[in-house]
């Protein structure tokens, strides 16, 4: 199955603010953020891409616009599943602020049991999300073949729930992961198991374009005994 590469959105005006920005619109990168946007093609220049998919909000489409207009034949796909966690009444509030509530303990403790006021919970933000990340791979593989790529911009909280996901973490444990802006996050689909080959990554990709396996690599499904340093 095809190899998923994680992007999250350059450093937003929400993020310096320190607001949870949520879905509110016209939340755009900062100046920062638009610097580590402008440097993704070139971080991504190594690797073939089959398409882009992207979060509906302002945010991520900035994000991708560089890497667009350097591969004008990549098709964008616009995802609903993968927009950022709906926050309800939380939206638009900084964070300092919302230490205090007692639902924030639950949020950083027990996730999955967390729902916010106006908004959703935790598990059905990352069910959406796996969801639309199965269905991109089987759409990716049956157009691209089984050993595409493709790139998908989302959201921090998005991001670790598809990694819990992937390493068969409990979303309790998700914040245990981390997702800086603009960071790279690759999980390499297979017919058993998914591979986290990229965590939080904000340097150099080369490493992750295809190459065809060596004679000595076992199936694509599993890891080699001793600790997998040979596993795709």
């Amino acid at each position: 199955m095809p190899t998923l590469i994680l992007v999250r959105h350059g450093r937003s005006t929400a993020n310096t603010a320190g607001v949870l920005a949520g879905r509110t619109p016209g939340v755009a990168l900062d100046e920062r953020g638009a610097a580590q946007a402008a440097a993704l093609p070139g971080r991504l220049a190594a690797l073939p891409l089959a398409a882009a998919v992207s979060s509906p909000l302002q945010r991520c489409r900035e994000t991708l616009a560089p890497l667009l207009d350097a591969r004008p034949d990549l098709p964008l796909h616009i995802e609903d599943r993968i927009s950022e966690c709906e926050y309800g009444d939380w939206s638009g509030r900084k964070l300092a602020e919302l230490t205090d509530e007692p639902l924030m303990t639950v949020v950083q403790q027990h996730p999955s049991a967390a729902a916010f006021p106006g908004g959703e919970s935790m598990r059905a933000m990352q069910a959406r999300a796996v969801d639309a990340v199965r269905e991109w791979n089987a759409r990716i593989e049956a157009e691209h073949g089984e050993h595409a790529g493709y790139v998908m911009c989302s959201h921090g909280d998005i991001i670790k729930s598809l990694v819990a996901d992937a390493l068969g973490m409990h979303l309790d444990l998700f914040q245990r992961v981390q997702a800086d802006p603009c960071s790279v996050t690759a999980i390499r689909y297979t017919r058993l198991r998914p591979y986290l080959l990229r965590l939080g990554d904000t340097g150099d990709l080369a490493g992750l374009a295809p190459h065809e396996p060596g004679p000595d690599t076992g199936a694509d499904e599993d890891a080699a005994v001793g600790g997998g340093a040979g596993a795709p």
